[in-house]
């Protein structure tokens, strides 16, 4: 795969969508738990989704069970939280890994483009990766990265 837009993944409502559906938008790709110390960083997020959405920009939410099983919920649980607590309307996804064998292809992707801290490896919720409107992979942030301080990158690949 040579582009985020080549994989696809399962929405939180069940459906199988085509990530090239996102082609010619900036995407920041975000793996999410509901439970952890860094989730009121969905308000954060759904704010920059607002903010540029209008422009061509996208928060995509992966929520996973991999740290501290800190996202134990259904995906109906999952998105009813999101919804009611923090109002995120950006499209959420199936709950998937994204370290270890079973990784979702797309976050195998993302961390082969994009080290961090412990190499190929995530190391905790709320690792944000920045996708440029051709699918590539231009920034990853740590979860301790705040969606607001994310704006200034977001702001000059919407041009």
């Amino acid at each position: 795969m040579t582009s985020a837009w080549d994989f696809t993944a399962t929405t939180i409502d069940g459906t199988e969508q085509q990530l090239a559906d996102y082609r010619g938008k900036v995407a920041l790709v975000v793996n999410t738990a509901s439970q952890c110390g860094f989730t009121p960083q969905y308000g954060p997020l759904q704010e920059l989704y607002e903010r540029y959405a209008d422009r061509g920009f996208v928060v995509l939410g992966f929520p996973c069970d991999q740290f501290g099983h800190q996202e134990p919920g259904t995906e109906d649980e999952i998105a009813r939280f999101c919804e009611s607590q923090f109002g995120v309307q950006f499209p959420m996804f199936a709950k998937i890994d994204v370290n270890g064998e079973n990784a979702h292809p797309l976050f195998r992707w993302l961390k082969s483009e994009r080290k961090g801290i412990l190499g190929g490896a995530i190391k905790w919720n709320f690792t944000k990766f920045l996708v440029d409107r051709d699918g590539q992979v231009v920034k990853r942030y740590g979860s301790t990265t705040h969606p607001k301080d994310i704006a200034p990158d977001v702001e000059a690949l919407l041009g």
